[in-house]
């Protein structure tokens, strides 16, 4: 196994044209794991650590601009506000040492549904600035993930950032596991309400071949709170709303049976924390200037 390390993000373009079956690593966090169990072999490994600007994060007047390797842990500390719902999924990353080392780019280079950054990822809505010698692309979250640990990012290229939209309103993500640290995610969910466009956007992780959006469940929603006015008058979402859009979330989910879970808890668990985490938005939405009307 050779060792590519370059100096510069034009050094590690060429690098990757010159080789495009380089295996990127930042963090560290999902490839080392693969091949200190040699489920992975690669020819060679393209080490980006010297890559400042893939460290780098700009706040835009629509976008955060966060560099692929930007770290769990700067989320968690410094984007809190901008991107609520993936520095609540970065608290869930295994440890406080892993979240100092791992960032977007690996998930999403990586491309595992069980990823912890999708779903807010997805949720949110971004875009994946990937680059090559060739030029650069902005890829939409929603046709990022091609099939299982498949992404469509051509051979050639790299992740550079990611392209967030800031939050206009509440996010949230809960994440089903075994124990509370060091675990992988049995399944994931990520929902942000949008109130400017008045549209609430999904993520499902670990519960699907890939990193999914429960879109027939945000049709929904976004039909009832707009023909019920519950932008307008923030009342409380009626149980019945929330269990539909509950039950169109969990069957959303595609999942497996597995070490980790069987695929029926999947799906149920999926529908539950659709329910809360919409039921924790909406809570916060109305707490933002909330109106008395229809308030139970």
């Amino acid at each position: 196994m050779d060792f590519l390390r370059p100096a510069s993000w034009e050094e590690a373009l060429a690098a990757k044209a010159e080789h495009p079956t380089a295996v990127p690593i930042a963090g560290g966090t999902d490839v080392m794991v693969e091949i200190n169990f040699d489920h992975r072999r690669p020819e060679y490994l393209l080490d980006l650590n010297r890559i400042v600007e893939l460290r780098e994060w700009e706040v835009g007047e629509e976008t955060v601009r966060l560099g692929a390797s930007v770290p769990y842990t700067q989320i968690m500390e410094e984007l809190r506000t901008e991107l609520p719902g993936l520095a609540l999924a970065s608290h869930t990353v295994a440890s406080p040492q892993i979240r100092n080392r791992g960032g977007v780019g690996g998930n999403l280079g990586t491309a595992s549904p069980a990823g912890d950054a999708h779903p807010a990822l997805l949720a949110a809505d971004c875009e994946v600035e990937v680059e090559s010698v060739r030029g650069s692309r902005l890829i939409p979250i929603d046709e990022f993930y091609t099939g299982v640990k498949r992404n469509a990012l051509a051979a050639d290229e790299l992740i550079k950032s990611v392209h967030i939209k800031k939050a206009d309103g509440p996010q949230q993500y809960s994440k089903v596991g075994t124990r509370n640290a060091m675990v992988i995610a049995v399944c994931a969910f990520g929902i942000a309400l949008h109130p400017e466009t008045r549209t609430v956007r999904t993520g499902i992780g670990s519960a699907a071949p890939t990193p999914i959006r429960a879109k027939a469940a945000e049709e929904f929603l976004n039909a009832a709170l707009e023909e019920g006015g519950f932008w307008d008058s923030k009342k409380i979402i009626t149980p019945s709303i929330a269990k539909q859009f509950a039950e169109l979330a969990s069957g959303a989910a595609n999942p497996i049976d597995d070490v980790r879970g069987t695929a029926n808890y999947r799906r149920h668990a999926v529908g539950i924390m659709a329910r809360r985490t919409l039921g924790w938005t909406w809570e916060s939405y109305r707490g933002k200037g909330r109106s008395t009307e229809g308030v139970a």
